[in-house]
């Protein structure tokens, strides 16, 4: 069965599925499109003003994070349980479910007056809004002929990635015009309309709720510790120096333990809470390993930019996304003609021009300076989202396009899993990177920074003078902190180009790697329209 999905020819016997499509079944997705816009945004939307609703709450900086990872470890479990309650209740219930309960949770909120009450609310709002993201990956290859895929496929795909690209610029804007509260209260009209459309219209299939006999108890505990512990020991570790620290040492067992149950259940419950047999297809496979790295530069790119800002050029959180809106725009123009070259081109071509671009990018910024702004980042940014667009739409189609529609569901799940974990092991990595590489680089730049360097002296003295000239500071202290800051900048700019040379030699390797995939199944009927 496997080699069958790969090889050039028809893809595997599936239900015929019209050429057309009714158009209550196009407004329903559509609506489902926006509900799957609105939990994935609401992550990085949230992310660029972490300090207003820090202020707003009165917490304290180790506390504030959790407001962000409460709601991915929540999120992170639904995304691959989502496959199993689609198939028991139907996806008309589990979106409508989703879409109405992220709403909830959305007011919520915006109503919480300490950190506690915000990190209860922001789990449920993860946990249930996961449940929209899969369901819609699996509506455009269950209800949508071959022949539409070049429009359905970019559309998803552009959401998956420009609602995460955009986030920061969002939540600048809405942070500074409003206050944070905004932050949340912006998706309460969008997911009424959402939940109401998806009650109303969605009819794709039947609920199945003998399902709920078989459900696998004890299989969901074993998920929910593995890859929640998982998601908590990726965001926390890096900065507490990882098993050295007795929370994230006890869920780094506790992760351990919930892997074996949760793997013994899947490979031995009548009912599994996830079904790993999509890996069987190589397609599929293959698909997932692209998506992971797809999360890495996703993930992480959206990271670093705004940590390289705010840090070495000193920008709050509306001018990084002022800066940074470039990357969503090239995603916006690219997307219809990834979508048209789709079905114009072999779609290993495309990912490979695609992770290539992305290598061409990030070794771009691995010549950063303290000095570069809008216009040095522009041609990085501009790179970062055509290629992404450029990659997503074949993998997408790669993944799950050959599947059949029974295991379609499930695999959403685990395709959609597959990018999140990409950006939690991503920006972990990243993250190492920058800390053990700043220590090494302002350890060895301070060795040329002592007092028997006849330059370092040189310079200190002419601080010295300039400081005496125009304040009336402490002018030897005030020329060493000067001089002190300048070695710690330069130490970061080091560690910045050592994480962009690193995703460089990443993505570089990808593209050569697509070269192993043997041709993908072409689709049935041709360009956006159909034939």
């Amino acid at each position: 069965m496997a080699t069958a999905t790969i090889t050039a020819g028809s893809p595997p016997a599936r239900p015929a599925v019209p050429d057309t499509i009714s158009t209550r079944r196009i407004i329903a997705f559509l609506a489902m499109v926006f509900g799957m816009f609105m939990a994935i945004l609401d992550i990085q939307i949230v992310s660029a003003s972490l300090s207003e609703i820090q202020a707003g709450l009165s917490a304290s900086s180790d506390e504030i994070p959790w407001v962000q990872t409460a709601y991915l470890i929540a999120e992170v479990v639904m995304i691959p349980l989502s496959g199993f309650l689609s198939r028991m209740l139907s996806t008309r219930v589990l979106f409508t479910i989703a879409a109405a309960g992220f709403t909830a949770a959305s007011a919520l909120a915006a109503t919480a007056t300490n950190i506690d009450q915000m990190i209860v609310y922001r789990a449920v709002q993860g946990f249930i809004g996961g449940g929209m993201i899969p369901s819609v990956f699996a509506a455009a290859f269950t209800i949508f002929p071959p022949s539409r895929r070049a429009i359905v496929s970019p559309m998803i795909g552009l959401v998956a990635t420009l609602a995460p690209t955009i986030g920061p610029t969002v939540g600048g804007y809405i942070s500074h015009a409003f206050s944070w509260h905004w932050l949340f209260l912006v998706n309460v009209v969008p997911g009424i309309l959402v939940a109401t459309a998806a009650w109303s219209l969605i009819d794709f299939d039947k609920p199945n709720l003998k399902l709920f006999n078989k459900f696998d108890w004890w299989g969901l505990a074993g998920m929910a510790a593995f890859l929640g512990c998982m998601e908590y020991v990726l965001e926390e570790g890096p900065n507490n120096d990882w098993l050295q620290d007795q929370g994230v040492f006890i869920c780094a067992i506790v992760m351990t333990i919930g892997a074996v149950i949760f793997f013994w259940r899947v490979f031995t419950a009548e009912e599994p809470i996830v079904d790993l047999r999509a890996f069987s297809n190589i397609n599929f496979a293959f698909g997932s390993l692209f998506s992971f790295v797809i999360g890495i530069g996703l993930y992480g790119l959206t990271y670093l930019y705004p940590v390289f800002l705010g840090r070495i050029r000193g920008y709050d959180s509306m001018m990084i996304g002022e800066a940074l809106f470039v990357s969503g725009l090239a995603m916006f123009v690219t997307a219809p003609i990834s979508g048209i070259l789709s079905s114009k081109m072999d779609l290993r071509l495309m990912m490979m021009i695609g992770f290539f671009g992305f290598a061409t990018g990030t070794w771009w910024m691995t010549h950063l300076t303290a000095d570069w702004d809008f216009y040095e980042l522009l041609i990085p940014q501009i790179l970062r989202g055509c290629s992404m667009m450029l990659c997503m739409v074949p993998i997408n189609n790669i993944a799950l396009g050959t599947l059949p529609p029974d295991r379609l569901k499930n695999a959403s799940g685990l395709f959609n899993l597959t990018r999140n974990l990409g950006g939690a092991v991503g920006l972990a990595l990243i993250n190492t990177v920058l800390i053990d590489r700043n220590a090494f680089h302002y350890a060895r730049l301070s060795e040329h920074v002592q007092w028997g360097s006849a330059a370092a002296q040189q310079k200190l003295q002419n601080m010295t003078l300039n400081f005496e000239q125009t304040t009336g500071l402490d002018a030897a202290s005030a020329a060493i902190s000067k001089l002190s800051g300048m070695v710690q900048q330069q130490a970061a700019l080091l560690s910045f180009m050592d994480v962009f040379y690193m995703l460089t030699v990443l993505f570089a390797t990808l593209g050569l790697f697509t070269v192993l995939i043997n041709k993908p199944a072409a689709p049935s009927g041709g360009g956006g329209g159909g034939h």
